[in-house]
């Protein structure tokens, strides 16, 4: 079998292609997470914090030998990076929460009686002619 088939047989794999608009739907759902984020959840919180920045906190080694740059530990970047990443953690579970929400009051909604078997059917179109014969 030759490279290029092989290839083409696995490229063309339901998997593969199901994988891949996976992917392509997750980057599009993570630019409106990303946006809810920064846009909607953010502003306000950081207007209850006081506008706390963390990405300016650091620490600046001095140099250990002439003629080098000193070291900079920005620990601050990490932070508000954690930080950011609990306020998207947050968002997704509460979007999650919400489509659960959702969902469990669409399975809990009354669905019609499923429809008798036959053979009841057939016994009450009998029960229902024998009374009318009376």
């Amino acid at each position: 079998m030759s490279i290029v088939k092989e290839f083409r047989e696995f490229a063309v794999k339901g998997n593969v292609v199901d994988m891949a608009v996976g992917i392509i739907i997750g980057a599009a759902f993570g630019k409106i997470v990303s946006s809810l984020v920064s846009d909607v959840v953010t502003p306000p919180l950081g207007y209850l914090i006081g506008g706390v920045d963390f990405t300016k906190l650091a620490i600046t080694l001095p140099a250990m030998t002439e003629g080098a740059e000193a070291v900079t530990i920005r620990y601050g970047v990490f932070l508000q990076t954690l930080f950011d990443f609990m306020i998207v953690a947050f968002a997704i579970f509460m979007i999650v929460k919400l489509i659960n929400r959702v969902r469990r009051k669409e399975e809990a909604a009354p669905a019609a009686p499923p429809a008798p078997p036959r053979q009841e059917v057939l016994l009450e179109e009998i029960r229902d002619l024998l009374k009318e014969k009376r």
